[in-house]
């Protein structure tokens, strides 16, 4: 009997990951793309090169090479047996899930080894955002020490309240990271959690936090389990809040109306905001560029050698689990109860 075939999707880069990923080959035969484009990815699929591909392991970057992982792409995947997609990314909006269900093609994430480093990366945005402390940073290196002009004053972040929209694992990391700041907090979630998971954190309605929150941190995904995520904060949103409020994304660009926050900043609606993720990135709105009282980050939520290392692991894990047991490790949550088409 012929082993089944893994393909790799982009490049493992730690070592331990490489090796726990090469041991595989007991198990299975590997395969990878030859293509370095959209169009020329869909044709190969459409050639018949991955026939017998039983599992794949997918990098965000290879983006690149496939596009999003959509429509024909995902017919032409399940056809060729396609039945596991591992995904290395706590986000997987680049994953069609109604296609990928569609196609018999069961996607996992990385719910958990993301959490750590993307609550870390909040609470740099948040203090930076608090304390105004984006152009200082830039003036500085500028020869111009605090500026020609000295910025404004900022806020401590002591006794103010932080809101949380989305208390997932990074929702919780970032909770208790706040609290050791002395900040009070409350959040919003898709359904209130025991007090043992939330750790005892307020629970608020949407639009009782938004307007009672001196920060929003938002840490929702963007999927097609939660349409209502995109442009989630909005014109409408922004009306709602306190004066001098203060905004954090490390979640998805989309969940914000970039247009709508540079408007609320403008008007002083927004005191500042930090940043790690963009709608359109790698393309940033130019009223955010300009903004000196802006915190922004290229999308650096996970990029340390240890959480990135671990994600690698957790991709091969569910791979193996795939394989060995039918079952992807930790299954998207649009797909939870989806049974095996084969």
């Amino acid at each position: 009997m012929s082993k089944p075939k893994i393909l790799l999707l982009g490049d493992i880069e730690h070592q331990s990951a490489k090796e726990s990923f090469d041991a595989l080959s007991s198990v299975a035969e590997f395969l990878t793309s030859k293509s370095d484009n959209p169009s020329d990815f869909l044709n190969e699929c459409r050639s018949g090169a991955f026939n017998g591909v039983r599992a794949a392991y997918r990098t965000f970057n290879s983006v690149k090479i496939t596009g999003r992982i959509e429509g024909e792409v995902c017919e032409e995947l399940g056809k060729a047996g396609l039945r596991f997609l591992a995904h290395n990314g706590a986000g997987y909006d680049q994953c069609n899930i109604p296609d990928c269900t569609k196609a018999g093609i069961h996607v996992s994430n990385v719910p958990t080894a993301v959490d750590a480093a993307t609550a870390d990366t909040a609470i740099f945005l948040m203090l930076g955002a608090l304390r105004m402390f984006a152009s200082p940073l830039m003036n500085l290196r500028k020869g111009e020490f605090r500026g020609k002009t000295p910025p404004p004053l900022g806020h401590d972040p002591e006794s103010k309240m932080v809101g949380i929209v989305g208390m997932g694992g990074i929702g919780r990391d970032f909770k208790k990271k706040a609290e050791a700041l002395g900040m009070k907090v409350q959040y919003h979630n898709r359904s209130k959690l025991s007090d043992e998971i939330s750790g005892g954190a307020k629970y608020a309605g949407f639009e009782e936090l938004l307007g009672t929150s001196d920060v929003i941190s938002l840490n929702v995904p963007l999927n097609s389990l939660q349409k209502s995520t995109h442009h989630m904060i909005s014109t409408p949103q922004f009306s709602k809040m306190k004066d001098g409020v203060v905004i954090v994304n490390t979640a998805r660009g989309a969940v914000i109306d970039e247009a709508a926050l540079v408007k609320a900043l403008s008007d002083g609606k927004v005191f500042s905001a930090g940043l790690d993720v963009y709608e359109e990135e790698p393309k940033i709105h130019q009223g955010l560029v300009d903004n000196p009282h802006v915190m922004l980050l290229p999308h650096m939520g996970t990029w340390t050698y240890e959480t990135q290392e671990k994600m690698e692991q957790f991709v091969v894990d569910n791979v193996r689990s795939a394989l060995e047991t039918g079952k992807l490790k930790s299954p998207v949550q649009e797909q939870k109860d989806m049974p095996l088409k084969d």
